[in-house]
């Protein structure tokens, strides 16, 4: 495709455009401010996981305790996986909303800028 060719997105860009904004200081920070969420938060949730999973194949005794009625404890961390996941799609939300939403709406508005020009 040559420069001149319209591309999918309805702009001319090139390759080498998109090769430029991906390595711009502005794309560098914005996958840099993901990552720092995501990795940590995905570490701890799989460790989380990973320890529900173990108590519940090595602790049968700890897991099968009664805390009240028929709720045990297995049962209470099988349902906290649920609340953990619920709190971290929070989480995400808000940071991205303050992190990682300005830096992305400012480099699609300058690729959308240039490839309108």
């Amino acid at each position: 495709m040559s420069s001149t060719e319209q591309d999918p997105v309805g702009g001319t860009g090139t390759e080498t455009d998109w090769e430029r904004v991906q390595a711009s200081p502005e794309f560098v920070q914005l996958r840099h401010r993901l990552r720092t969420f995501v990795f940590p938060v995905s570490a701890l949730f799989l460790l989380w996981y990973l320890l529900y999973v173990l108590l519940a194949d090595y602790a049968h005794g700890f897991m099968s305790t009664k805390l009240f009625g028929n709720i045990t404890v297995g049962l209470v961390f099988g349902l906290l996986q649920f609340v953990s996941t619920f709190v971290i799609t929070g989480l995400y939300v808000r940071y991205a909303n303050r992190k990682l939403d300005p830096v992305a709406d400012k480099i699609r508005a300058e690729v959308e800028g240039e490839t309108h020009r």
